[in-house]
């Protein structure tokens, strides 16, 4: 039996606009996540957004949540599923992003879902190394405890404790992260691709307060 041409073209169109809904969908949850906005969080996930839908930039809602430090967003979006270690298109997840930047609030919540914490960046280190470099004290206290491997060297071949040296400034919060460091068992013999070790970079740079910890 043939169908009316207004019942196939009805059935083509309600075709097209359910393959339709899903991308509108997605697009509402990623304007929600970066404006922090959770009850259209949840709306859009019930209308059949997809949680680890990705963007042009390969960014989750919740890396996009992240990147605005949007805490309420990431944790709706964390508590309904969504990974906390899925990249985008340069290597950051909402575990990583967290740490380097010093945003604790989220950082905790990835770590209490899953954060895997041999995880790396683009340049090869973990989340541990960025956070010393930026003099999140924190942060790094938090990566500590969570057992993020304090020895890990990156690319460039600097550990955290190194790249606090190298690319802090010295003063008292990077000088509070080497302490830290070391006494989580930062190993201060490590040296850089030139072989040239954190005490001696601090030297080099007059840090007397990190000689003072290094030697």
């Amino acid at each position: 039996m043939r169908l009316p041409i207004a019942t196939l073209l009805l059935a083509l169109f309600t075709g097209l606009a359910a393959h339709a809904e899903p991308p509108a969908m997605n697009a509402q949850l990623f304007d929600a996540a970066r404006r922090g906005d959770t009850a259209a969080i949840h709306q859009a996930l019930a209308q059949g957004a997809a949680l680890e839908a990705r963007d042009d930039q390969g960014q989750t809602a919740l890396l996009v949540a992240t990147h605005g430090n949007q805490v309420q967003a990431a944790k709706a979006l964390i508590e309904a599923g969504a990974d906390v270690n899925a990249k985008d298109a340069i290597q950051d997840s909402p575990y990583l992003y967290a740490g380097a930047r010093g945003l604790n609030e989220i950082l905790q919540l990835t770590l209490a879902h899953g954060a895997d914490l041999n995880s790396t960046n683009r340049y090869g280190g973990t989340a541990l190394i960025p956070a010393a470099e930026r003099g999140h004290v924190e942060t790094v206290q938090l990566l500590i405890d969570a057992g993020v491997e304090v020895n890990h060297l990156n690319r460039l071949h600097w550990t955290a404790l190194l790249e606090a040296v190298i690319l802090g400034d010295g003063g008292p919060r990077h000088v509070e992260i080497v302490r830290r460091l070391l006494a989580a068992g930062a190993d201060p013999t490590i040296a850089d691709k030139d072989g040239v070790t954190a005490l001696e970079h601090a030297r080099q740079r007059g840090y007397q307060a990190m000689v003072a910890l290094l030697e």
